[in-house]
Formats: C-alpha cells, structure tokens, sequence
C-alpha cells in the first residue's frame, strides 16, 4: 500500500501531537510542585538534546510536524531542566 504524501504529513502531525502532549502533564506538575526529586540530571539532559537534535534535523529537513512537535517539547523539557539546575545548585 502507498500512501500519499498529505496522508504522510497527516500521520506526523497526530504523532507529534501525540507526544508533545503527552509531555505536558509531567511539565505542569514539574512546575507547580518544583518537586523534581524523581527526574534523573542525566537522562533529562540526554532527552533535552535529543528533542533539540530532533528540532534542528525537522528544520533542515523542514517538516512541519517534526519542527513544531520539538520545538513545544525542548521549550517544555528545557524550563524543567533549568529548574532541576537550579534546585540543585540551592543549599538545603
């Protein structure tokens, strides 16, 4: 079966939109309870620029769903690693 190409870009915009908000419960709660005591520094800092990796491939291969599902996800992923920076750089 082929499919064609407007049911391709159809199927990257339902799973950008898929994972990008699947994201954003764990963003929300990140940022209302600061409680980030579960999120590994290294995973999340590998996730991060994986996302931002993504983003610069959609940009150079200028597909929309890549583009615009990574870019939501590094802004979110990147205010959650900032504020796990900056919890650990407090004294306790």
């Amino acid at each position: 079966m082929v499919l064609e190409a407007h049911h391709v870009e159809l199927i990257g915009y339902c799973a950008a939109f898929l994972t990008t908000i699947a994201f954003v419960p764990q963003a929300l709660q990140s940022w209302c309870t600061r409680d980030l005591s579960g999120i590994s520094l290294g995973m999340y800092s590998l996730f991060t620029a994986g996302v931002g990796l993504w983003l610069v491939y959609g940009l150079i291969i200028e597909k929309w769903p890549l583009i615009l599902a990574n870019a939501l996800t590094f802004a979110l992923a990147l205010s959650i690693l900032f504020l796990k920076l900056s919890n650990i750089s407090k004294p306790k």
